[in-house]
Parts: structure tokens; sequence; C-alpha cells
């Protein structure tokens, strides 16, 4: 009866490392799996930090665009302001010599 029993001692040492072997090799495959989603990972990553940067980028460039045109602008205003005090002092001596014209011509018909 020893024999017997020795048999299946060996096949539950050989059950043992095979099943030892494919619980290894389920941790291998899930371990090459973690690593390719860790890549793709940075790889996004990587790729948002980019877009990040540019989108900042854009930001100021159209920052310093408004700085531009609100000078501009500022500029524009300043200008508008002394044509229309221009054209009113020109409007009110317009004025006052046709008031004078209207008044030699009144005096002139009495």
């Amino acid at each position: 009866m020893a024999p017997s029993i020795a048999v299946p001692a060996v096949q539950n040492h050989r059950s043992a490392a095979a099943k030892t072997m494919a619980e290894e090799e389920v941790l291998r495959r899930r371990n090459e799996e973690l690593e390719r989603e860790l890549k793709r990972s940075l790889e996004r990553e990587e790729k948002m930090k980019m877009e990040l940067q540019k989108t900042w980028e854009r930001l100021r460039v159209a920052e310093d665009a408004e700085e531009r045109l609100c000078s501009q602008l500022g500029e524009l205003e300043a200008e508008a302001v002394d044509q229309a005090r221009a054209y009113r002092e020109r409007l009110v001596m317009l004025m006052e010599q046709l008031s004078a014209a209207q008044k030699i011509i009144e005096s002139a018909s009495v």
C-alpha cells in the first residue's frame, strides 16, 4: 500500500505546481495589461499637457490683442472727443457769423 500513497502525493505536488504556474501566467498577463494601460494613460496625460500649453499660449495672445485693442480704442475715443470739440467750436463760430450777417441784413432793410 505504501507505493499507492506515494503516487497521489506526487500528483498533488504536480497539480499544485501546475496551479501555481497558471496563477503566475494570469498575474503576468494582468501585469502586462496594467503596464499597457499605464503607458496609454501617460500618453494621454502628455497629450493633455501639450493641449493645455497651446491653450495657454492662445489665451496669452488673445490677452495681448485685447490690450492693444483697448489702447487703440482709447486713442480713437480721445481723437473723437477732440474732433467733436473742434466741430462744436466751428459750429458756434458759424452761428455767430450768421447771426451777425442777419443783423446787418435787418439793419440794411429798415
